[in-house]
């Protein structure tokens, strides 16, 4: 299905979508689609952050017991950016980020216009999300909007730069963005532009180090789409 122009209405109508497409994208999660090692919850407040969605595991996993579902060789992505090694021996440099009823190991992260409305605003999503990236946590960042004022090359670069130097320009006809960062020693930014009328790209979201299961974007945007109040499809639609 081709992703809308949500630019065409107000902030707050866009939430309504968001909000139906985070529980969509969960629930499909939950379905099946990841080891029974693994489980997503929405809107955890983690640390003074509140993800979308995340991905939390019951008990400590590795990759050599991880069971079916996920993929083993890197995702195929248009930029993959790579950051240098980040050492972890210093205990009093790292947070490590826990939920009652699991550790969290993956976060998805839908854009709303507030993320990057202001230079604040873009500010604390880009560095609490590349602050989950530091401390291990697997992070899928979905932005629908076009580069603003304060991301004119896109959410990609505001992320990264508090990671490593980036030379990302974002294309001129895919304003849109979907980045998968691959947490651990070495950070991996998987990006894939894409644009309004175009077709979503389903997205890696690293469970471990080297093991992933594709998020269908394409899928649950659709689903969301099909539930949608038909007053809201014609704004959109224009």
């Amino acid at each position: 299905m081709p992703m809308h122009d949500w630019s065409r209405v107000r902030s707050g109508t866009y939430h309504n979508f968001h909000y139906r497409w985070i529980a969509a994208m969960m629930d499909l999660l939950n379905a099946g689609m990841m080891p029974p090692e693994f489980f997503a919850m929405a809107e955890q407040k983690t640390s003074g952050v509140e993800p979308d969605v995340v991905t939390l595991s019951a008990s400590d996993v590795d990759a050599k017991s991880i069971g079916g579902g996920v993929a083993l060789v890197p995702p195929k992505a248009s930029v993959v950016e790579k950051a240098d090694k980040i050492h972890y021996a210093r205990k009093t440099d790292r947070v490590a980020i826990h939920h009652d009823t699991g550790k969290i190991v993956a976060i998805i992260e839908l854009v709303s216009p507030g993320n990057k409305d202001t230079r604040h605003a873009l500010r604390s999503f880009s560095r609490k999300a590349a602050a989950f990236i530091r401390n291990g946590v697997h992070v899928l960042v979905v932005d629908p909007f076009p580069p603003g004022r304060y991301d004119p090359n896109g959410i990609h670069p505001a992320v990264w730069e508090n990671i490593a130097s980036t030379e990302y320009q974002q294309p001129v006809d895919q304003r849109l963005t979907a980045v998968s960062y691959q947490a651990g020693s070495e950070p991996t930014a998987y990006v894939e532009p894409f644009a309004v009328g175009g077709p979503i790209p389903d997205m890696p979201l690293f469970l471990v180090e080297d093991f992933y299961i594709t998020v269908p974007l394409e899928e649950t945007y659709q689903t969301t789409w099909n539930v949608s109040p038909q007053q809201i499809r014609k704004l959109v639609e224009g």
